[in-house]
Protein backbone atom coordinates (compact mmCIF):
# COMPACT_ATOMS: atom_id res chain seq x y z
CA UNK A 1 0.00 0.00 0.00
CA UNK A 2 1.36 3.45 -0.87
CA UNK A 3 1.94 5.84 1.98
CA UNK A 4 0.11 9.09 1.43
CA UNK A 5 0.65 12.21 3.50
CA UNK A 6 -0.95 15.60 3.63
CA UNK A 7 1.30 18.18 5.25
CA UNK A 8 -0.56 21.19 6.60
CA UNK A 9 1.41 24.38 5.91
CA UNK A 10 -1.29 26.86 6.90
CA UNK A 11 -0.25 29.45 9.41
CA UNK A 12 -2.41 30.02 12.45
CA UNK A 13 -0.78 33.36 13.26
CA UNK A 14 -3.07 36.33 13.93
CA UNK A 15 -4.13 38.05 10.71
CA UNK A 16 -4.33 41.76 10.11
CA UNK A 17 -7.44 43.32 8.66
CA UNK A 18 -5.54 44.23 5.48
CA UNK A 19 -4.75 40.65 4.50
CA UNK A 20 -7.73 38.88 6.07
CA UNK A 21 -9.82 38.78 2.90
CA UNK A 22 -7.04 37.69 0.58
CA UNK A 23 -5.57 34.83 2.60
CA UNK A 24 -8.83 33.55 4.05
CA UNK A 25 -10.21 33.18 0.51
CA UNK A 26 -7.04 31.70 -0.94
CA UNK A 27 -6.22 28.91 1.49
CA UNK A 28 -9.43 26.87 0.93
CA UNK A 29 -8.96 27.08 -2.84
CA UNK A 30 -5.48 25.56 -2.54
CA UNK A 31 -6.70 22.81 -0.22
CA UNK A 32 -9.71 22.06 -2.41
CA UNK A 33 -7.53 21.89 -5.52
CA UNK A 34 -5.22 19.45 -3.72
CA UNK A 35 -8.09 17.23 -2.59
CA UNK A 36 -9.46 17.15 -6.14
CA UNK A 37 -6.23 16.45 -8.01
CA UNK A 38 -4.83 13.92 -5.52
CA UNK A 39 -7.32 11.09 -6.21
CA UNK A 40 -6.85 11.64 -9.95
CA UNK A 41 -3.10 11.15 -9.57
CA UNK A 42 -3.40 8.28 -7.11
CA UNK A 43 -5.82 6.38 -9.39
CA UNK A 44 -8.10 3.75 -7.90
CA UNK A 45 -7.02 1.18 -6.88
CA UNK A 46 -4.01 2.93 -5.38
CA UNK A 47 -0.94 0.82 -6.14
CA UNK A 48 1.99 3.20 -5.72
CA UNK A 49 3.18 5.88 -3.33
CA UNK A 50 1.98 9.38 -4.18
CA UNK A 51 3.33 12.61 -2.72
CA UNK A 52 2.54 16.07 -4.09
CA UNK A 53 2.57 19.69 -3.03
CA UNK A 54 -0.79 21.27 -3.96
CA UNK A 55 0.68 24.62 -3.02
CA UNK A 56 3.58 24.23 -5.44
CA UNK A 57 1.34 23.09 -8.30
CA UNK A 58 -1.21 25.83 -7.70
CA UNK A 59 1.47 28.52 -7.46
CA UNK A 60 3.15 27.56 -10.74
CA UNK A 61 -0.23 27.50 -12.46
CA UNK A 62 -1.23 30.88 -11.01
CA UNK A 63 1.92 32.46 -12.38
CA UNK A 64 0.92 30.98 -15.76
CA UNK A 65 -2.70 32.09 -15.27
CA UNK A 66 -1.57 35.72 -15.33
CA UNK A 67 -0.75 35.25 -19.02
CA UNK A 68 -4.00 33.52 -19.99
CA UNK A 69 -6.99 35.06 -21.73
CA UNK A 70 -10.63 34.31 -22.65
CA UNK A 71 -11.69 30.63 -22.40
CA UNK A 72 -8.26 29.48 -21.29
CA UNK A 73 -8.32 31.90 -18.36
CA UNK A 74 -11.81 30.76 -17.36
CA UNK A 75 -10.86 27.08 -17.55
CA UNK A 76 -7.74 27.60 -15.43
CA UNK A 77 -9.73 29.61 -12.89
CA UNK A 78 -12.33 26.83 -12.55
CA UNK A 79 -9.63 24.19 -12.24
CA UNK A 80 -7.86 26.15 -9.50
CA UNK A 81 -11.10 27.22 -7.82
CA UNK A 82 -10.34 30.94 -8.11
CA UNK A 83 -13.12 32.09 -10.46
CA UNK A 84 -14.61 34.39 -7.82
CA UNK A 85 -11.32 36.06 -6.88
CA UNK A 86 -10.30 39.16 -8.88
CA UNK A 87 -6.84 38.66 -10.35
CA UNK A 88 -5.34 41.68 -8.57
CA UNK A 89 -6.58 40.36 -5.23
CA UNK A 90 -5.35 36.87 -6.11
CA UNK A 91 -1.80 38.05 -6.78
CA UNK A 92 -1.63 40.27 -3.71
CA UNK A 93 -3.01 37.43 -1.58
CA UNK A 94 -0.48 34.95 -2.95
CA UNK A 95 2.32 37.32 -2.06
CA UNK A 96 1.08 37.71 1.51
CA UNK A 97 0.46 33.99 1.91
CA UNK A 98 4.00 33.11 0.81
CA UNK A 99 5.46 35.66 3.21
CA UNK A 100 3.30 34.30 6.02
CA UNK A 101 4.24 30.69 5.33
CA UNK A 102 7.96 31.37 5.33
CA UNK A 103 7.71 33.02 8.76
CA UNK A 104 5.44 30.54 10.51
CA UNK A 105 7.94 28.95 12.86
CA UNK A 106 11.61 29.71 13.61
CA UNK A 107 12.09 26.00 14.35
CA UNK A 108 10.84 25.01 10.89
CA UNK A 109 12.72 25.73 7.66
CA UNK A 110 10.42 26.53 4.75
CA UNK A 111 11.68 27.86 1.42
CA UNK A 112 9.32 29.01 -1.34
CA UNK A 113 10.92 30.17 -4.58
CA UNK A 114 9.66 31.02 -8.06
CA UNK A 115 11.43 31.56 -11.35
CA UNK A 116 10.77 32.18 -15.04
CA UNK A 117 13.23 31.01 -17.68
CA UNK A 118 12.57 32.54 -21.08
CA UNK A 119 13.87 31.88 -24.59
CA UNK A 120 16.06 34.91 -25.32
CA UNK A 121 14.65 35.79 -28.74
CA UNK A 122 11.01 35.77 -27.58
CA UNK A 123 9.50 39.04 -26.31
CA UNK A 124 7.10 38.61 -23.41
CA UNK A 125 4.50 41.06 -22.19
CA UNK A 126 6.06 43.46 -19.69
CA UNK A 127 2.99 43.47 -17.43
CA UNK A 128 2.99 39.65 -17.28
CA UNK A 129 6.65 39.63 -16.26
CA UNK A 130 6.21 42.43 -13.73
CA UNK A 131 3.29 40.70 -12.00
CA UNK A 132 5.32 37.53 -11.54
CA UNK A 133 8.38 39.45 -10.43
CA UNK A 134 6.55 41.71 -7.97
CA UNK A 135 3.90 39.43 -6.47
CA UNK A 136 5.49 35.98 -6.81
CA UNK A 137 9.07 37.18 -6.27
CA UNK A 138 10.00 35.27 -9.42
CA UNK A 139 13.56 35.41 -10.68
CA UNK A 140 13.37 36.08 -14.43
CA UNK A 141 16.18 34.96 -16.71
CA UNK A 142 16.48 35.02 -20.51
CA UNK A 143 18.62 32.20 -21.92
CA UNK A 144 19.76 30.73 -25.21
CA UNK A 145 17.56 27.61 -25.27
CA UNK A 146 19.76 26.04 -27.95
CA UNK A 147 22.73 26.12 -25.57
CA UNK A 148 23.21 22.59 -24.16
CA UNK A 149 24.06 24.11 -20.76
CA UNK A 150 20.70 25.88 -20.39
CA UNK A 151 18.88 22.89 -18.88
CA UNK A 152 21.69 22.53 -16.35
CA UNK A 153 21.31 26.17 -15.30
CA UNK A 154 17.59 25.66 -14.62
CA UNK A 155 18.18 22.38 -12.81
CA UNK A 156 20.93 23.90 -10.67
CA UNK A 157 18.44 26.54 -9.50
CA UNK A 158 16.01 23.76 -8.57
CA UNK A 159 18.74 21.82 -6.75
CA UNK A 160 19.76 24.91 -4.79
CA UNK A 161 16.23 25.86 -3.74
CA UNK A 162 15.39 22.31 -2.60
CA UNK A 163 18.63 21.78 -0.68
CA UNK A 164 19.72 19.13 -3.16
CA UNK A 165 16.64 16.94 -2.66
CA UNK A 166 15.42 17.46 -6.26
CA UNK A 167 18.23 17.69 -8.79
CA UNK A 168 16.40 17.92 -12.10
CA UNK A 169 13.06 19.10 -13.48
CA UNK A 170 14.05 19.77 -17.11
CA UNK A 171 15.36 16.72 -18.97
CA UNK A 172 15.82 18.50 -22.27
CA UNK A 173 14.59 21.67 -23.91
CA UNK A 174 12.35 21.00 -26.88
CA UNK A 175 12.68 23.20 -29.99
CA UNK A 176 9.16 24.57 -29.47
CA UNK A 177 9.71 25.46 -25.78
CA UNK A 178 9.72 29.21 -25.06
CA UNK A 179 9.27 29.56 -21.30
CA UNK A 180 9.50 27.58 -18.05
CA UNK A 181 7.58 28.81 -15.00
CA UNK A 182 8.86 27.00 -11.91
CA UNK A 183 7.89 26.85 -8.25
CA UNK A 184 10.10 25.15 -5.67
CA UNK A 185 9.20 24.45 -2.05
CA UNK A 186 11.40 22.95 0.66
CA UNK A 187 10.31 21.98 4.17
CA UNK A 188 12.31 20.71 7.12
CA UNK A 189 10.81 20.39 10.57
CA UNK A 190 11.60 18.51 13.74
CA UNK A 191 8.78 16.87 15.65
CA UNK A 192 7.65 18.78 18.69
CA UNK A 193 7.96 15.44 20.49
CA UNK A 194 10.58 13.33 18.74
CA UNK A 195 10.49 9.56 18.55
CA UNK A 196 13.17 7.70 20.52
CA UNK A 197 15.34 5.74 18.10
CA UNK A 198 15.79 3.04 20.75
CA UNK A 199 12.06 2.30 20.53
CA UNK A 200 12.16 1.72 16.76
CA UNK A 201 11.72 -1.95 15.89
CA UNK A 202 11.28 -4.11 12.82
CA UNK A 203 7.59 -4.80 12.29
CA UNK A 204 5.14 -5.93 9.61
CA UNK A 205 3.48 -3.59 7.13
CA UNK A 206 0.60 -5.14 5.17
CA UNK A 207 0.52 -4.39 1.45
CA UNK A 208 -2.63 -4.11 -0.67
CA UNK A 209 -2.05 -7.58 -2.14
CA UNK A 210 -2.06 -9.15 1.32
CA UNK A 211 1.70 -9.63 1.46
CA UNK A 212 3.72 -8.44 4.44
CA UNK A 213 6.84 -6.27 4.38
CA UNK A 214 9.32 -5.64 7.17
CA UNK A 215 9.68 -1.94 8.04
CA UNK A 216 11.34 0.16 10.71
CA UNK A 217 8.39 1.03 12.95
CA UNK A 218 8.76 4.05 15.23
CA UNK A 219 6.86 4.12 18.54
CA UNK A 220 5.68 6.89 20.81
CA UNK A 221 3.34 6.99 23.80
CA UNK A 222 2.09 10.49 24.55
CA UNK A 223 -0.87 12.84 24.43
CA UNK A 224 -1.93 13.49 20.83
CA UNK A 225 -4.68 15.39 19.04
CA UNK A 226 -6.66 12.39 17.88
CA UNK A 227 -9.80 11.61 15.87
CA UNK A 228 -11.57 8.29 15.46
CA UNK A 229 -14.59 7.64 13.24
CA UNK A 230 -16.27 4.62 11.69
CA UNK A 231 -14.06 5.17 8.63
CA UNK A 232 -10.61 5.92 10.05
CA UNK A 233 -8.26 6.80 12.88
CA UNK A 234 -6.32 10.07 12.64
CA UNK A 235 -3.56 11.74 14.63
CA UNK A 236 -1.83 15.11 14.50
CA UNK A 237 1.96 15.34 14.90
CA UNK A 238 3.13 18.95 15.42
CA UNK A 239 6.50 20.31 14.33
CA UNK A 240 8.57 22.90 16.19
CA UNK A 241 6.38 25.26 18.16
CA UNK A 242 3.18 23.68 16.85
CA UNK A 243 2.43 26.08 14.00
CA UNK A 244 2.85 23.26 11.46
CA UNK A 245 1.72 19.65 11.73
CA UNK A 246 1.47 16.36 9.93
CA UNK A 247 -1.94 14.71 9.99
CA UNK A 248 -1.97 10.94 9.51
CA UNK A 249 -5.18 9.14 8.53
CA UNK A 250 -5.42 5.34 8.85
CA UNK A 251 -8.52 4.04 7.02
CA UNK A 252 -10.41 1.11 8.52
CA UNK A 253 -9.76 -2.19 6.76
CA UNK A 254 -13.39 -2.22 5.61
CA UNK A 255 -12.95 1.21 4.01
CA UNK A 256 -9.44 0.96 2.60
CA UNK A 257 -7.35 3.70 1.10
CA UNK A 258 -9.50 3.94 -2.05
CA UNK A 259 -12.64 4.34 0.02
CA UNK A 260 -11.02 7.02 2.16
CA UNK A 261 -9.89 9.06 -0.85
CA UNK A 262 -13.50 9.18 -2.04
CA UNK A 263 -14.35 10.91 1.24
CA UNK A 264 -11.42 13.35 1.03
CA UNK A 265 -13.10 16.67 0.24
CA UNK A 266 -12.62 20.21 1.45
CA UNK A 267 -15.90 20.09 3.40
CA UNK A 268 -14.99 16.82 5.14
CA UNK A 269 -11.48 18.06 5.91
CA UNK A 270 -12.85 21.16 7.60
CA UNK A 271 -15.28 19.05 9.64
CA UNK A 272 -12.57 16.57 10.64
CA UNK A 273 -10.26 19.36 11.81
CA UNK A 274 -12.91 20.56 14.25
CA UNK A 275 -13.32 17.09 15.77
CA UNK A 276 -9.75 16.33 16.90
CA UNK A 277 -9.44 16.04 20.69
CA UNK A 278 -6.47 15.57 23.00
CA UNK A 279 -6.10 11.95 24.11
CA UNK A 280 -3.43 9.73 25.58
CA UNK A 281 -2.34 7.00 23.24
CA UNK A 282 0.39 5.05 21.51
CA UNK A 283 1.41 5.67 17.92
CA UNK A 284 3.34 3.26 15.69
CA UNK A 285 4.51 4.91 12.49
CA UNK A 286 6.84 3.49 9.83
CA UNK A 287 10.02 5.35 9.02
CA UNK A 288 10.07 6.02 5.28
CA UNK A 289 11.67 7.91 2.43
CA UNK A 290 10.40 8.28 -1.13
CA UNK A 291 10.57 10.26 -4.34
CA UNK A 292 7.70 10.88 -6.73
CA UNK A 293 7.45 12.39 -10.19
CA UNK A 294 4.67 12.76 -12.73
CA UNK A 295 3.31 14.83 -15.58
CA UNK A 296 0.15 16.63 -14.51
CA UNK A 297 -1.25 17.15 -18.02
CA UNK A 298 -3.84 14.35 -17.88
CA UNK A 299 -4.92 15.15 -14.32
CA UNK A 300 -5.36 18.86 -15.07
CA UNK A 301 -7.26 18.00 -18.24
CA UNK A 302 -9.62 15.84 -16.18
CA UNK A 303 -10.14 18.82 -13.87
CA UNK A 304 -11.25 20.94 -16.83
CA UNK A 305 -8.06 22.69 -17.92
CA UNK A 306 -7.58 20.84 -21.21
CA UNK A 307 -7.90 23.95 -23.37
CA UNK A 308 -4.61 25.27 -21.96
CA UNK A 309 -2.79 22.34 -23.63
CA UNK A 310 -4.63 22.66 -26.95
CA UNK A 311 -2.26 24.07 -29.56
CA UNK A 312 -5.19 25.34 -31.63
CA UNK A 313 -7.37 26.81 -28.88
CA UNK A 314 -5.09 27.85 -26.00
CA UNK A 315 -5.07 31.59 -25.36
CA UNK A 316 -2.10 33.04 -23.49
CA UNK A 317 -2.33 36.37 -25.26
CA UNK A 318 -1.51 38.26 -22.04
CA UNK A 319 1.83 36.49 -21.88
CA UNK A 320 3.49 37.43 -25.15
CA UNK A 321 3.53 40.14 -27.77
CA UNK A 322 3.13 40.14 -31.53
CA UNK A 323 1.68 37.26 -33.55
CA UNK A 324 3.24 34.41 -31.57
CA UNK A 325 0.79 32.21 -29.67
CA UNK A 326 1.57 29.93 -26.73
CA UNK A 327 0.13 26.83 -25.09
CA UNK A 328 1.17 24.72 -22.11
CA UNK A 329 3.36 21.88 -23.32
CA UNK A 330 3.87 20.04 -20.05
CA UNK A 331 3.32 20.50 -16.32
CA UNK A 332 5.85 18.41 -14.41
CA UNK A 333 5.85 17.73 -10.69
CA UNK A 334 8.63 16.15 -8.63
CA UNK A 335 8.69 15.62 -4.90
CA UNK A 336 10.72 14.10 -2.08
CA UNK A 337 9.87 13.22 1.51
CA UNK A 338 11.69 11.54 4.38
CA UNK A 339 10.08 10.83 7.74
CA UNK A 340 12.14 9.55 10.65
CA UNK A 341 12.44 9.80 14.43
CA UNK A 342 13.73 13.38 14.27
CA UNK A 343 11.11 14.87 11.94
CA UNK A 344 10.30 15.41 8.28
CA UNK A 345 12.18 16.74 5.28
CA UNK A 346 10.20 17.36 2.12
CA UNK A 347 10.58 19.18 -1.18
CA UNK A 348 8.57 19.66 -4.35
CA UNK A 349 9.05 21.37 -7.69
CA UNK A 350 6.45 22.21 -10.32
CA UNK A 351 7.45 23.28 -13.83
CA UNK A 352 5.04 24.71 -16.40
CA UNK A 353 6.57 24.50 -19.89
CA UNK A 354 5.14 26.94 -22.42
CA UNK A 355 5.48 26.11 -26.12
CA UNK A 356 4.73 27.85 -29.38
CA UNK A 357 1.18 27.11 -30.49
CA UNK A 358 -0.40 27.23 -33.91
CA UNK A 359 -0.14 30.72 -35.39
CA UNK A 360 -3.23 31.90 -37.27
CA UNK A 361 -2.32 32.90 -40.82
CA UNK A 362 -4.05 35.24 -43.19
CA UNK A 363 -5.72 33.57 -46.15
CA UNK A 364 -3.29 33.38 -49.04
CA UNK A 365 -3.50 33.27 -52.83
CA UNK A 366 -0.78 31.55 -54.86
CA UNK A 367 -0.62 31.93 -58.65
CA UNK A 368 2.04 29.68 -60.18
CA UNK A 369 2.58 31.75 -63.30
CA UNK A 370 6.34 31.80 -63.56
CA UNK A 371 9.20 29.27 -63.45
CA UNK A 372 9.03 27.07 -60.37
CA UNK A 373 10.75 24.22 -58.56
CA UNK A 374 9.25 21.02 -57.22
CA UNK A 375 10.24 17.76 -55.54
CA UNK A 376 8.71 14.36 -54.79
CA UNK A 377 9.53 12.87 -51.39
CA UNK A 378 8.96 9.56 -49.63
CA UNK A 379 7.43 10.82 -46.38
CA UNK A 380 7.87 7.59 -44.45
CA UNK A 381 11.64 7.49 -44.78
CA UNK A 382 12.15 11.14 -45.72
CA UNK A 383 13.86 10.30 -48.98
CA UNK A 384 13.61 12.84 -51.79
CA UNK A 385 12.80 10.77 -54.87
CA UNK A 386 12.63 13.45 -57.57
CA UNK A 387 13.65 17.07 -58.04
CA UNK A 388 12.39 19.30 -60.85
CA UNK A 389 12.32 22.79 -62.24
CA UNK A 390 9.65 24.01 -64.63
CA UNK A 391 10.37 27.02 -66.78
CA UNK A 392 7.86 26.26 -69.53
CA UNK A 393 4.97 23.96 -68.61
CA UNK A 394 3.78 23.82 -72.23
CA UNK A 395 7.01 22.41 -73.56
CA UNK A 396 7.18 18.59 -73.75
Amino acid sequence: MGIILIISLISSAPRTVANEVNIVELVPTINDFGFRIFPVLAQSPVKDNVFISPYSIATALKMTYNGAGTETREAMARCLGISEIPVAQLNAGEQMLAERLMNIDPKVELIIANSLWARKEITFNRKFLDVNRNFYRAEITALEFEDPNTADKINNWVKNKTRGKINKIVDRIKPEAVLFLINAIYFKGKWQNQFDQQDTRDDDFYLTDGMRQQVKMMRQSARFNYLETDDFQAVELPYGNGRTSMFIFLPRETVGLDGFLKRLTLDNWQVWLSLFVSREGELLLPRFKMEYKTSLNDALTQLGMGIAFDLERADFSLMGTGQRRFAIGDVKHKSFVEVNEEGTEAAAVTSVEMVLAAVPQNRFRMVVNRPFFFLIRDNEMGTVLFLGAVVNPGRG
